[in-house]
Protein backbone atom coordinates (compact mmCIF):
# COMPACT_ATOMS: atom_id res chain seq x y z
CA UNK A 1 0.00 0.00 0.00
CA UNK A 2 1.69 3.18 -1.15
CA UNK A 3 1.24 6.58 0.40
CA UNK A 4 -0.85 7.80 -2.51
CA UNK A 5 -3.30 4.92 -1.93
CA UNK A 6 -4.05 6.19 1.56
CA UNK A 7 -6.83 8.76 1.36
CA UNK A 8 -7.73 11.09 4.20
CA UNK A 9 -11.36 11.43 5.40
CA UNK A 10 -11.60 14.93 3.94
CA UNK A 11 -11.15 13.51 0.42
CA UNK A 12 -14.59 11.85 0.60
CA UNK A 13 -18.07 13.38 0.48
CA UNK A 14 -19.18 14.60 3.88
CA UNK A 15 -22.87 14.77 2.92
CA UNK A 16 -25.28 12.32 1.30
CA UNK A 17 -28.95 12.51 0.29
CA UNK A 18 -31.31 11.61 3.11
CA UNK A 19 -32.91 8.18 2.93
CA UNK A 20 -36.57 7.79 3.98
CA UNK A 21 -37.44 5.71 7.02
CA UNK A 22 -38.81 2.24 6.21
CA UNK A 23 -41.30 0.61 8.57
CA UNK A 24 -40.48 -2.79 7.04
CA UNK A 25 -37.34 -3.82 5.20
CA UNK A 26 -39.30 -5.49 2.39
CA UNK A 27 -40.09 -2.03 0.99
CA UNK A 28 -36.42 -1.37 0.21
CA UNK A 29 -35.17 -1.52 -3.36
CA UNK A 30 -34.80 -5.13 -4.52
CA UNK A 31 -31.09 -4.69 -5.26
CA UNK A 32 -30.56 -3.35 -1.73
CA UNK A 33 -32.51 -6.29 -0.30
CA UNK A 34 -30.27 -8.72 -2.16
CA UNK A 35 -27.11 -7.03 -0.88
CA UNK A 36 -28.40 -7.11 2.70
CA UNK A 37 -29.09 -10.83 2.51
CA UNK A 38 -25.46 -11.43 1.51
CA UNK A 39 -24.24 -10.25 4.93
CA UNK A 40 -26.80 -12.19 6.93
CA UNK A 41 -29.56 -9.56 7.24
CA UNK A 42 -33.02 -11.12 7.54
CA UNK A 43 -35.69 -8.93 5.98
CA UNK A 44 -38.52 -10.25 8.14
CA UNK A 45 -38.39 -9.84 11.91
CA UNK A 46 -39.49 -13.36 12.74
CA UNK A 47 -35.96 -14.68 13.37
CA UNK A 48 -34.46 -11.49 14.83
CA UNK A 49 -35.08 -9.82 18.19
CA UNK A 50 -34.24 -6.40 16.78
CA UNK A 51 -33.00 -4.60 13.69
CA UNK A 52 -30.99 -1.45 13.06
CA UNK A 53 -30.26 -0.24 9.52
CA UNK A 54 -28.32 2.89 8.64
CA UNK A 55 -27.80 3.94 5.02
CA UNK A 56 -25.09 6.57 4.60
CA UNK A 57 -26.02 9.07 7.37
CA UNK A 58 -29.71 8.14 7.71
CA UNK A 59 -31.32 5.73 10.16
CA UNK A 60 -33.63 3.82 7.82
CA UNK A 61 -35.05 1.25 10.24
CA UNK A 62 -34.88 0.64 13.99
CA UNK A 63 -37.03 -1.90 15.80
CA UNK A 64 -36.96 -4.25 18.77
CA UNK A 65 -39.13 -7.29 19.47
CA UNK A 66 -37.86 -8.70 22.76
CA UNK A 67 -38.59 -7.56 26.29
CA UNK A 68 -35.50 -6.33 28.05
CA UNK A 69 -33.71 -5.10 24.92
CA UNK A 70 -33.20 -1.56 23.69
CA UNK A 71 -32.17 -0.63 20.14
CA UNK A 72 -31.66 3.02 19.26
CA UNK A 73 -29.37 5.21 17.22
CA UNK A 74 -26.48 6.37 19.39
CA UNK A 75 -27.56 10.00 18.95
CA UNK A 76 -31.08 9.20 20.17
CA UNK A 77 -29.67 7.23 23.11
CA UNK A 78 -27.47 10.20 24.07
CA UNK A 79 -30.53 12.48 24.08
CA UNK A 80 -32.50 10.00 26.17
CA UNK A 81 -29.85 8.91 28.70
CA UNK A 82 -27.47 11.25 30.51
CA UNK A 83 -25.55 8.22 31.80
CA UNK A 84 -24.42 7.28 28.29
CA UNK A 85 -21.50 9.68 28.70
CA UNK A 86 -20.06 7.08 31.09
CA UNK A 87 -19.71 4.69 28.13
CA UNK A 88 -19.07 6.91 25.12
CA UNK A 89 -15.38 7.45 24.32
CA UNK A 90 -14.33 5.73 27.56
CA UNK A 91 -12.29 2.92 26.00
CA UNK A 92 -11.08 4.54 22.80
CA UNK A 93 -9.14 7.82 22.96
CA UNK A 94 -10.49 10.47 20.65
CA UNK A 95 -6.97 11.25 19.47
CA UNK A 96 -5.87 7.64 18.88
CA UNK A 97 -5.33 8.37 15.17
CA UNK A 98 -6.68 10.50 12.35
CA UNK A 99 -9.83 8.39 12.09
CA UNK A 100 -10.87 8.61 15.75
CA UNK A 101 -10.13 12.34 15.60
CA UNK A 102 -12.36 12.59 12.54
CA UNK A 103 -15.07 10.51 14.22
CA UNK A 104 -15.21 12.80 17.24
CA UNK A 105 -16.43 15.62 15.00
CA UNK A 106 -18.23 13.81 12.20
CA UNK A 107 -19.84 10.64 13.59
CA UNK A 108 -23.55 10.37 12.79
CA UNK A 109 -25.69 7.81 14.51
CA UNK A 110 -24.46 4.24 14.68
CA UNK A 111 -26.32 1.75 16.87
CA UNK A 112 -26.89 1.68 20.62
CA UNK A 113 -27.90 -1.73 21.96
CA UNK A 114 -28.59 -2.58 25.58
CA UNK A 115 -29.64 -5.88 27.14
CA UNK A 116 -31.12 -5.29 30.58
CA UNK A 117 -30.01 -7.45 33.55
CA UNK A 118 -30.94 -11.12 33.17
CA UNK A 119 -32.30 -10.75 29.62
CA UNK A 120 -31.61 -13.76 27.43
CA UNK A 121 -32.48 -13.15 23.79
CA UNK A 122 -33.60 -16.27 21.93
CA UNK A 123 -32.69 -15.04 18.45
CA UNK A 124 -29.92 -12.70 17.21
CA UNK A 125 -30.20 -8.95 16.95
CA UNK A 126 -29.06 -7.57 13.60
CA UNK A 127 -27.43 -4.25 12.72
CA UNK A 128 -26.42 -3.08 9.27
CA UNK A 129 -24.23 -0.16 8.20
CA UNK A 130 -24.71 0.46 4.48
CA UNK A 131 -23.07 2.90 2.09
CA UNK A 132 -25.55 3.62 -0.69
CA UNK A 133 -23.90 6.54 -2.56
CA UNK A 134 -20.54 6.58 -4.26
CA UNK A 135 -17.70 8.46 -2.59
CA UNK A 136 -19.44 9.00 0.77
CA UNK A 137 -17.63 9.04 4.11
CA UNK A 138 -19.81 7.15 6.60
CA UNK A 139 -18.73 7.62 10.21
CA UNK A 140 -20.64 5.96 13.07
CA UNK A 141 -20.28 5.36 16.82
CA UNK A 142 -21.67 2.06 18.12
CA UNK A 143 -22.22 1.17 21.77
CA UNK A 144 -23.37 -2.22 23.11
CA UNK A 145 -24.05 -2.78 26.81
CA UNK A 146 -24.90 -6.28 28.04
CA UNK A 147 -25.92 -5.95 31.67
CA UNK A 148 -25.30 -8.46 34.45
CA UNK A 149 -26.46 -12.00 33.64
CA UNK A 150 -27.79 -11.06 30.19
CA UNK A 151 -27.06 -12.93 26.95
CA UNK A 152 -27.09 -11.35 23.49
CA UNK A 153 -26.08 -12.33 19.97
CA UNK A 154 -25.41 -9.40 17.60
CA UNK A 155 -24.86 -9.83 13.86
CA UNK A 156 -23.53 -6.79 12.00
CA UNK A 157 -23.37 -6.52 8.23
CA UNK A 158 -21.17 -3.74 6.84
CA UNK A 159 -21.40 -3.24 3.10
CA UNK A 160 -21.87 -0.96 0.09
CA UNK A 161 -24.46 -0.88 -2.66
CA UNK A 162 -23.69 -2.68 -5.92
CA UNK A 163 -23.26 0.61 -7.82
CA UNK A 164 -20.83 2.08 -5.27
CA UNK A 165 -17.19 2.10 -6.39
CA UNK A 166 -15.43 3.97 -3.60
CA UNK A 167 -16.07 5.45 -0.17
CA UNK A 168 -14.92 5.54 3.43
CA UNK A 169 -16.33 3.72 6.45
CA UNK A 170 -15.16 4.65 9.96
CA UNK A 171 -16.83 2.62 12.70
CA UNK A 172 -16.15 3.42 16.36
CA UNK A 173 -17.39 0.56 18.56
CA UNK A 174 -17.36 0.26 22.36
CA UNK A 175 -18.78 -2.89 23.96
CA UNK A 176 -19.40 -3.58 27.66
CA UNK A 177 -20.00 -7.13 28.92
CA UNK A 178 -21.00 -7.00 32.57
CA UNK A 179 -20.72 -9.61 35.33
CA UNK A 180 -21.73 -13.13 34.18
CA UNK A 181 -23.05 -11.73 30.88
CA UNK A 182 -22.43 -13.12 27.40
CA UNK A 183 -22.06 -11.29 24.09
CA UNK A 184 -21.54 -12.94 20.72
CA UNK A 185 -20.63 -10.37 18.09
CA UNK A 186 -20.29 -11.31 14.42
CA UNK A 187 -19.24 -8.80 11.77
CA UNK A 188 -19.45 -9.60 8.04
CA UNK A 189 -17.97 -7.19 5.47
CA UNK A 190 -18.82 -6.93 1.77
CA UNK A 191 -17.44 -3.70 0.32
CA UNK A 192 -16.71 -2.22 -3.09
CA UNK A 193 -13.19 -2.91 -4.43
CA UNK A 194 -12.02 0.69 -3.87
CA UNK A 195 -13.47 1.18 -0.39
CA UNK A 196 -11.38 2.44 2.53
CA UNK A 197 -12.54 0.76 5.76
CA UNK A 198 -11.29 1.83 9.20
CA UNK A 199 -13.10 0.21 12.17
CA UNK A 200 -11.83 1.05 15.66
CA UNK A 201 -13.11 -1.00 18.60
CA UNK A 202 -12.65 -1.98 22.23
CA UNK A 203 -14.49 -4.32 24.62
CA UNK A 204 -14.49 -4.63 28.41
CA UNK A 205 -15.48 -7.98 29.96
CA UNK A 206 -16.22 -8.09 33.67
CA UNK A 207 -16.18 -10.99 36.16
CA UNK A 208 -17.46 -14.27 34.70
CA UNK A 209 -18.34 -12.61 31.40
CA UNK A 210 -17.93 -14.19 27.97
CA UNK A 211 -17.20 -12.35 24.71
CA UNK A 212 -17.21 -14.24 21.40
CA UNK A 213 -16.00 -12.18 18.43
CA UNK A 214 -16.25 -13.31 14.79
CA UNK A 215 -15.09 -11.38 11.72
CA UNK A 216 -15.46 -12.38 8.07
CA UNK A 217 -14.24 -10.49 4.98
CA UNK A 218 -14.07 -12.48 1.75
CA UNK A 219 -14.58 -9.76 -0.86
CA UNK A 220 -12.32 -7.11 -2.43
CA UNK A 221 -11.58 -3.92 -0.50
CA UNK A 222 -8.92 -1.31 -1.23
CA UNK A 223 -7.84 -0.86 2.38
CA UNK A 224 -9.05 -2.54 5.58
CA UNK A 225 -7.37 -1.69 8.86
CA UNK A 226 -8.63 -2.85 12.26
CA UNK A 227 -7.07 -4.12 15.49
CA UNK A 228 -9.75 -4.16 18.22
CA UNK A 229 -8.78 -4.48 21.88
CA UNK A 230 -10.44 -6.74 24.46
CA UNK A 231 -9.90 -6.08 28.17
CA UNK A 232 -10.65 -8.99 30.50
CA UNK A 233 -11.03 -7.01 33.71
CA UNK A 234 -12.95 -9.41 35.96
CA UNK A 235 -11.91 -12.79 37.42
CA UNK A 236 -12.91 -15.67 35.16
CA UNK A 237 -13.68 -13.50 32.13
CA UNK A 238 -13.26 -15.25 28.76
CA UNK A 239 -12.74 -14.00 25.19
CA UNK A 240 -12.61 -15.91 21.92
CA UNK A 241 -11.93 -14.32 18.54
CA UNK A 242 -12.24 -15.92 15.09
CA UNK A 243 -11.27 -14.26 11.81
CA UNK A 244 -11.61 -15.40 8.19
CA UNK A 245 -10.00 -13.26 5.47
CA UNK A 246 -9.71 -13.70 1.71
CA UNK A 247 -7.46 -11.00 0.22
CA UNK A 248 -7.88 -10.52 -3.52
CA UNK A 249 -5.56 -8.68 -5.96
CA UNK A 250 -5.51 -4.95 -5.24
CA UNK A 251 -6.67 -5.40 -1.63
CA UNK A 252 -4.61 -4.42 1.42
CA UNK A 253 -5.68 -5.76 4.82
CA UNK A 254 -4.13 -5.04 8.22
CA UNK A 255 -6.28 -7.00 10.67
CA UNK A 256 -5.73 -8.32 14.16
CA UNK A 257 -7.00 -8.67 17.72
CA UNK A 258 -5.47 -7.68 21.05
CA UNK A 259 -6.48 -9.26 24.36
CA UNK A 260 -5.37 -7.92 27.74
CA UNK A 261 -5.81 -10.49 30.51
CA UNK A 262 -6.01 -8.27 33.58
CA UNK A 263 -7.64 -10.49 36.22
CA UNK A 264 -7.04 -13.97 37.67
CA UNK A 265 -8.41 -17.04 35.85
CA UNK A 266 -9.10 -15.10 32.65
CA UNK A 267 -8.87 -17.02 29.37
CA UNK A 268 -8.47 -16.02 25.73
CA UNK A 269 -8.23 -17.69 22.33
CA UNK A 270 -7.52 -15.85 19.06
CA UNK A 271 -7.76 -17.80 15.78
CA UNK A 272 -7.18 -16.34 12.29
CA UNK A 273 -7.35 -17.97 8.85
CA UNK A 274 -6.07 -15.89 5.93
CA UNK A 275 -5.88 -16.59 2.21
CA UNK A 276 -4.35 -14.29 -0.38
CA UNK A 277 -5.05 -14.61 -4.09
CA UNK A 278 -2.79 -11.66 -4.88
CA UNK A 279 -3.52 -9.09 -2.17
CA UNK A 280 -1.36 -8.05 0.77
CA UNK A 281 -2.23 -9.03 4.35
CA UNK A 282 -0.80 -8.13 7.73
CA UNK A 283 -2.23 -10.63 10.22
CA UNK A 284 -1.74 -9.47 13.82
CA UNK A 285 -2.40 -11.08 17.17
CA UNK A 286 -1.34 -9.77 20.57
CA UNK A 287 -1.92 -11.42 23.94
CA UNK A 288 -0.93 -9.60 27.13
CA UNK A 289 -0.94 -11.50 30.43
CA UNK A 290 -0.88 -8.94 33.23
CA UNK A 291 -1.51 -11.14 36.29
CA UNK A 292 -0.61 -14.70 37.37
CA UNK A 293 -2.90 -17.61 36.52
CA UNK A 294 -4.12 -16.49 33.10
CA UNK A 295 -4.18 -18.72 30.00
CA UNK A 296 -4.29 -17.69 26.34
CA UNK A 297 -3.60 -19.12 22.89
CA UNK A 298 -3.02 -17.42 19.54
CA UNK A 299 -3.25 -19.12 16.15
CA UNK A 300 -2.42 -17.33 12.86
CA UNK A 301 -2.41 -19.44 9.70
CA UNK A 302 -2.01 -18.05 6.18
CA UNK A 303 -2.23 -19.64 2.75
CA UNK A 304 -0.65 -18.16 -0.40
CA UNK A 305 -2.44 -19.16 -3.59
CA UNK A 306 -0.35 -16.99 -5.93
CA UNK A 307 3.25 -15.74 -5.78
CA UNK A 308 1.98 -12.16 -6.20
CA UNK A 309 0.31 -12.19 -2.78
CA UNK A 310 1.87 -11.45 0.59
CA UNK A 311 0.99 -12.48 4.13
CA UNK A 312 2.88 -10.99 7.06
CA UNK A 313 1.97 -12.77 10.31
CA UNK A 314 2.82 -10.89 13.52
CA UNK A 315 1.98 -13.00 16.61
CA UNK A 316 2.92 -11.38 19.93
CA UNK A 317 2.90 -12.83 23.44
CA UNK A 318 3.60 -10.50 26.33
CA UNK A 319 3.82 -11.85 29.88
CA UNK A 320 3.92 -9.17 32.55
CA UNK A 321 3.47 -11.52 35.53
CA UNK A 322 4.96 -14.81 36.61
CA UNK A 323 2.62 -17.73 35.98
CA UNK A 324 0.91 -16.35 32.88
CA UNK A 325 0.50 -19.24 30.40
CA UNK A 326 0.39 -18.16 26.75
CA UNK A 327 1.15 -19.96 23.50
CA UNK A 328 0.95 -19.36 19.78
CA UNK A 329 1.00 -21.12 16.42
CA UNK A 330 1.85 -19.16 13.28
CA UNK A 331 2.32 -20.59 9.80
CA UNK A 332 2.29 -19.11 6.30
CA UNK A 333 2.77 -21.20 3.17
CA UNK A 334 1.36 -22.49 -0.07
CA UNK A 335 -0.57 -25.66 -0.84
CA UNK A 336 1.84 -28.57 -0.61
CA UNK A 337 2.15 -30.59 -3.86
CA UNK A 338 1.89 -33.85 -1.94
CA UNK A 339 -1.52 -32.80 -0.58
CA UNK A 340 -2.78 -32.21 -4.13
CA UNK A 341 -1.26 -35.48 -5.33
CA UNK A 342 -2.88 -37.36 -2.44
CA UNK A 343 -6.37 -36.13 -3.39
CA UNK A 344 -5.77 -36.63 -7.13
CA UNK A 345 -4.80 -40.22 -6.44
CA UNK A 346 -8.28 -40.63 -4.97
CA UNK A 347 -10.09 -39.44 -8.06
CA UNK A 348 -10.18 -35.63 -7.86
CA UNK A 349 -8.80 -33.48 -10.65
CA UNK A 350 -6.23 -30.80 -9.75
CA UNK A 351 -8.69 -27.90 -9.45
CA UNK A 352 -11.08 -29.86 -7.25
CA UNK A 353 -8.17 -31.05 -5.10
CA UNK A 354 -7.04 -27.44 -4.54
CA UNK A 355 -10.60 -26.33 -3.84
CA UNK A 356 -11.02 -29.07 -1.24
CA UNK A 357 -7.82 -28.01 0.54
CA UNK A 358 -8.85 -24.32 0.57
CA UNK A 359 -12.31 -25.15 1.87
CA UNK A 360 -10.84 -27.19 4.70
CA UNK A 361 -8.37 -24.42 5.54
CA UNK A 362 -11.13 -21.82 5.88
CA UNK A 363 -13.51 -24.15 7.71
CA UNK A 364 -13.51 -22.42 11.10
CA UNK A 365 -16.58 -23.20 13.17
CA UNK A 366 -17.63 -19.93 14.75
CA UNK A 367 -19.12 -20.47 18.17
CA UNK A 368 -22.43 -18.79 18.94
CA UNK A 369 -23.70 -18.35 15.39
CA UNK A 370 -27.24 -19.34 14.44
CA UNK A 371 -27.36 -22.24 12.02
CA UNK A 372 -28.57 -20.14 9.07
CA UNK A 373 -25.70 -17.66 9.41
CA UNK A 374 -23.10 -20.42 9.76
CA UNK A 375 -24.59 -21.90 6.59
CA UNK A 376 -24.20 -18.54 4.81
CA UNK A 377 -20.55 -18.33 5.86
CA UNK A 378 -19.97 -21.92 4.74
CA UNK A 379 -21.52 -21.05 1.36
CA UNK A 380 -19.34 -17.93 1.10
CA UNK A 381 -16.30 -20.11 1.75
CA UNK A 382 -17.41 -22.49 -1.00
CA UNK A 383 -17.96 -19.67 -3.49
CA UNK A 384 -14.68 -18.05 -2.54
CA UNK A 385 -12.58 -21.14 -3.02
CA UNK A 386 -14.25 -21.77 -6.42
CA UNK A 387 -13.66 -18.21 -7.62
CA UNK A 388 -10.01 -17.88 -6.60
CA UNK A 389 -8.65 -21.12 -8.03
Amino acid sequence: MTKKDHLTPEQFKQEAPKHPYQDVLETLDLLDQDRLRQVGVVLQDADRVGTFLQMDHSVVHCSVAHEGLEVLSTEEAARRYDWLREYRWKMLPRDLDEFTTYAQEHARHGYFVRALPGTKATYPLQACLYIAHDGVAQCVHNIVVVEEGAELNVITGCLSASEVKTGLHVGISEFYVKKNAKLTFTMIHNWAPKMQVQPRGATVVEEGGLFLQNFVCMHPVARLQMNPAIYLKGPGAVARSNTILVCTPGSWMDVGSRVYLQAPQTRAEVVARTITTGGRVINRGHLVGEVPGVKAHLECHGLLLTPQGLIHAIPELEARAEGAEMSHEAAVGKIAPEEIEYLMARGLDEDKAKATIVRGFLNVKMEGLPDELQAKIDEAVRQSQESVL
